[in-house]
């Protein structure tokens, strides 16, 4: 038997001296849930604050030379080089057949103004195969580094933007997908960013991981925040309908099969130059194979990962993400099923505990996005 030392965040003690249910987690000790429970969590962060450790994420600093954008956009599909000081650009590191390797985020400091820089933040699971992934592709040509002395937090809510603006005015400033380096009072500076995972305005903070504790306990003693666990997190970008790298995304899963096709610029579509270009291109003309769809079910049955959806009596997709949307409220699903059947309104069967339960296909998200753009 092969023992695995799990990782610990910066805010693991106060995890555990807030009561916090602690699971493994890609390789780290991580909470899933607090007293209040996953239900409450997820309500109090939908109209107030949650703050929440996502602190086992990637956050890797790339510098090169001024090729450097261009040299990246053969990684991913999209513009690179249309990024602006300060813009963030949700995009995947894709392999030779379209397929994501993984789903990453990234900032053109607000500083850079020569782009020759690059932030990222990666998936936790993925983090060391991406560092790898890009030192390769990027030898020679810039200097690839994963940080292992930061911390992230992410707080998210319609309440956040009055919370941090307590710290430090400026960031009211911010846009959706916009980031700046801020003054925050008592603290010095932190990268922060008007982003975030649950479809809520709200901001990602990146923090020297010393200092970690004694901001979030500043946070934590404001009277709209709550502390938010994994599974709450989970049930949020769920009802927001974002997909999970490792459940809804993966290496054979190109951006079109997973109805991403707005990641890819409209350059990128013309002129190429990324992984997977003529699969790709192939399958924004003629269509892909199966699609990323929202699954109501009826009733108060749960469709969970793996679940096998069927038309008739014919097997037509699978769900990968499914669970209770608290703020729906009821039971929400997301899955593939082939083109045919991916149409709002399609009805379908989902094969419960073995027996057939009555649902739909409907948009998404599961609950409308309240970003400030």
């Amino acid at each position: 038997m092969i023992e695995t030392t799990l990782k610990h965040t910066p805010l693991s003690g106060l995890h555990t001296e807030l009561g916090a249910t602690m699971v493994p987690f890609a390789g780290y000790q991580m909470p899933v849930r607090y007293a209040p429970g996953i239900i409450n969590e997820h309500l109090h962060t939908r109209s107030a604050a949650g703050l929440f450790d996502v602190s086992h994420m990637g956050t890797i600093h790339i510098e090169g030379d001024a090729d450097l954008y261009a040299d990246f956009e053969t990684m991913v599909p999209g513009d690179i080089l249309g990024l602006q000081p300060g813009a963030v650009r949700y995009s995947m590191l894709l392999n030779d057949r379209g397929g994501i390797i993984d789903d990453i985020m990234i900032t053109r400091p607000a500083t850079d103004t020569d782009r020759r820089q690059l932030l990222l933040i990666v998936n936790a699971a993925g983090k060391a195969g991406d560092f790898e992934h890009l030192r390769a592709k990027l030898a020679g040509k810039a200097t690839v580094k994963l940080l292992e002395d930061c911390a992230l937090l992410a707080l998210q809510g319609p309440k956040a933007a009055t919370i941090l603006s307590r710290y430090c005015p400026a960031t009211s400033q911010l846009k959706f997908m916009q980031s700046g380096v801020f003054a925050v009072d008592g603290f010095g500076e932190f990268v922060i960013s008007r982003t975030g995972y649950t479809g809520e305005d709200g901001f990602e903070i990146s923090l020297p991981a010393i200092q970690a504790e004694t901001f979030a306990r500043s946070l934590l003693a404001e009277p709209e925040v709550m502390m938010i666990g994994l599974g709450a997190r989970d049930s949020l970008r769920l009802e927001a309908g974002m997909p999970l790298y490792g459940h809804d995304l993966d290496e054979t899963i190109t951006p079109i099969d997973a109805s991403l096709t707005w990641v890819i610029g409209k350059r990128r579509r013309d002129e190429g130059g990324f992984p997977g270009y003529s699969i790709i291109r192939h399958e924004l003309t003629d269509g892909p194979v199966r699609k990323r769809v929202g699954i109501r079910p009826e009733g108060k049955a749960i469709a969970r990962e793996g679940t096998e959806i069927l038309s008739a009596n014919q097997c037509i997709g699978v769900v990968t993400s499914g669970g209770f949307g608290p703020s729906v409220p009821g039971p929400i699903a997301m899955g593939y099923v082939e083109p045919a059947f991916a149409a709002t309104g399609t009805p379908l069967k989902l094969i419960v505990r073995g027996k057939p339960l009555l649902g739909e296909v409907v948009d998404l998200p599961f609950i409308a996005h309240r970003y400030i753009r």
